[in-house]
């Protein structure tokens, strides 16, 4: 397997993988999908395309040969990078992915002179903030409003997102 970063040419497989692995049937093959708090798309290529392009954001891919397996966002803050998106694909979710494009998120932030990772958690997801706590990152006790645009999904109950965080450096 071979982490990279994204480019145009990689959008169509891109939007296909994450779409698969938050929402519709497929996303239930796999433990992180959040098909049974959200409706509608989780991202489509033109939100991608505007990552991409954007300054200090970083779509970083799992690839195998030509098939992508997974990807995770990383966007530079003010103090921090944040992480998003983590994506696998739902069938392979469980075999270690996750967890190398985790490790590869954390040493290219490292690599930009970034010694913070945060990221947001929808708050109803706790399978998934204690996989993230076992790698280290911490609840700030802050919590976020999920976003009232569509473009996000549709949500099925009221969600809130929770704030994590992890020191990558010590000051």
């Amino acid at each position: 397997m071979r982490i990279s970063q994204a480019s145009a040419v990689d959008l169509t497989s891109l939007v296909q993988l994450v779409n698969s692995a938050y929402r519709g049937p497929e996303s239930l093959k796999g433990w992180t999908s959040e098909a049974t708090l959200l409706d509608g798309q989780r991202t489509d290529a033109d939100q991608l395309q505007a990552l991409i392009a954007m300054p200090g954001t970083c779509l970083l891919l799992a690839k195998e040969g030509d098939e992508l397996l997974g990807s995770v966002l990383l966007q530079r803050e003010t103090d921090a990078y944040y992480l998003g998106m983590l994506t696998v694909r739902p069938a392979l979710q469980g075999g270690g992915i996750g967890k190398k494009l985790m490790l590869a998120a954390e040493a290219f932030v490292t690599e930009q002179g970034g010694s913070r990772i945060v990221m947001t958690v929808i708050s109803a997801r706790t399978e998934l903030i204690a996989w993230y706590a076992r790698r280290g990152y911490q609840d700030t006790g802050v919590r976020k409003p999920f976003p009232t645009d569509p473009a996000f999904g549709i949500p099925r109950q009221p969600i809130e997102f929770i704030v994590m965080h992890k020191n990558l450096v010590a000051r």
